[in-house]
């Protein structure tokens, strides 16, 4: 059979950590090609080019500055370039520019590739709901897309602590081609085909994370962080149900689930945005700009989406802590309300 060509579409701090394990793995396999095409958005950085200092240096220095990579690893500045000869392209960009990608890809490659999302975020649909990325680049580029979600903090997947990630694949034949592809020693990965549970757990804990991050503000106990994340996981279970049906119990539990959703209630760029809300009291839009400058505040963006969701099905009453948070981030509720929804939010999921 003909060896597999694999791309990365991204050079920044995610895009960067895995292109090493993909790098790695491919010269160990006997069905991939040994050269790793990676896409970097031209920068000039002390008068060179970034692709130029990459290629030479084998150290992307403006997003990972102390980790070297293979040489098998090309970087190009152009995405048609990179990506025109992949079997596997490994998306991992800011959710913003993912349409407009596609759109200049479309017709430039392989029409029987394989795209994988490594990207947490999603799009606004036409009719204002959320679209899960891997839904995105489907409806776009007219091939599979498979998802790489998980609780895997790209600084310390490079210092090679252990991580985990979880694989949801929509093709059977690449299973197990794309959990080789990405593992290492120190980075566990399970594969499930439950690919939309996948996506939407990496989606939903940004809202968790954001209520975390209220209650960190507010100097709240760890009992009641805790009861956050309990009662966040337990409508994320209903959630799915109710709009991703048939997805399966297992996955949530997953790294993709559980552990995902427990990481980023601790570190996680969603809980330092609600912790600043609270303490300083500027406004959401004032405080984006300062503390993640360049990333929309999924948060509170991801709760407004949602929201419409559920009240278009008359679902904000059993979803109270969704509905607290989105209310809260509106100012329609006081900060409260949180510890209030936490004391009489119903059980009967």
């Amino acid at each position: 059979m003909d060896l597999l060509n694999v791309c990365i579409i991204g050079s920044g701090n995610w895009a960067t950590t895995i292109a090493r394990n993909v790098g790695i793995n491919v010269v160990n396999s006997q069905f991939m090609e040994n050269k790793v095409n990676m896409y970097v958005y031209e920068e000039i950085i002390d008068g060179r080019k970034l692709t130029d200092i990459i290629n030479t240096t084998h150290i992307n220095v403006k997003y990972m500055p102390d980790y070297v990579l293979p040489s098998n690893v090309v970087a190009y500045d152009d995405v048609v370039t990179t990506a025109r000869d992949a079997d596997i392209i490994v998306f991992a960009i800011p959710p913003t520019f993912v349409s407009s990608c596609c759109k200049t890809l479309l017709g430039k490659i392989k029409p029987m590739a394989h795209a994988v999302s490594l990207i947490k975020g999603f799009e606004r649909n036409d009719d204002g709901q959320i679209l899960l990325i891997s839904h995105l680049i489907m409806r776009q580029l007219k091939i599979p897309c498979s998802v790489l979600v998980g609780c895997n903090l790209a600084h310390e997947i490079a210092h090679n602590n252990f991580a985990e990630g979880t694989i949801g694949c929509r093709d059977q034949k690449y299973l197990r081609i794309l959990s080789d592809l990405f593992k290492s020693e120190t980075f566990r990965v399970v594969v499930t085909d439950d690919a939309d549970c996948v996506e939407i757990c990496a989606t939903l804990r940004n809202i968790i994370a954001f209520g975390a991050g209220l209650a960190d503000g507010l100097d709240f106990n760890e009992n009641t962080k805790a009861g956050i994340i309990r009662r966040g996981f337990l409508e994320t279970l209903q959630f799915v149900d109710v709009f991703y049906p048939g997805s399966r119990l297992a996955t949530f539990f997953e790294s993709c689930g559980i552990s995902d959703l427990v990481t980023s209630c601790y570190a996680n760029r969603n809980r330092r945005l609600a912790e600043a809300f609270v303490k300083t009291g500027r406004p959401l839009s004032e405080l984006e700009h300062v503390l993640i400058p360049g990333h929309e505040p999924l948060g509170p963006v991801t709760s407004e989406l949602i929201n419409l969701m559920l009240k278009k099905k008359g679902l904000e009453e059993k979803f109270p802590l969704f509905t607290a948070i989105y209310r809260i981030c509106t100012g329609a509720y006081p900060l409260s309300r949180l510890v209030e929804t936490l004391r009489f939010a119903r059980e009967d999921m």
